[in-house]
């Protein structure tokens, strides 16, 4: 099978582009590991009232559980992308055959065909 990688490479840039804009709304870049995101939480400098506590408290966590989700989506894009660079696009990781197209173009960073999907 022959696997347009120039269409997959840009599939997977812009979604990267998309998931590293999204990360930047709710996390920053971890100073002391560049490939780590750190939630960011509300830094309102005025004394807040319990209720407003709470809420920023609130915030933060969903900040966590997102910037956990997207941090793993940038991880699988990143590997799709290295797997372009090394020529293993497009391969199975269980049983080395091809990945069908139609899986690739729903996730261009799939991993496994279609018989081997978790």
């Amino acid at each position: 099978m022959t696997i347009d990688t120039n269409n997959f490479k840009d599939k997977l840039l812009a979604e990267k582009t998309l998931v590293e804009k999204e990360l930047s709304t709710v996390a920053r870049k971890n100073p002391e590991n560049p490939g780590d995101f750190e939630p960011v939480p509300d830094t309102d400098e005025r004394p807040a009232e319990r209720d407003e506590v709470a809420d920023k408290l609130e915030s933060f966590e969903e900040n966590i559980a997102i910037t956990r989700q997207l941090e793993a989506r940038l991880g699988e894009i990143n590997s799709a992308l290295d797997a372009l660079q090394s020529g293993t696009y497009g391969k199975c990781s269980v049983c080395e055959n091809d990945i069908e197209i139609e899986r690739l173009e729903a996730n261009p960073s799939a991993t496994t065909c279609k018989a081997h999907m978790k």
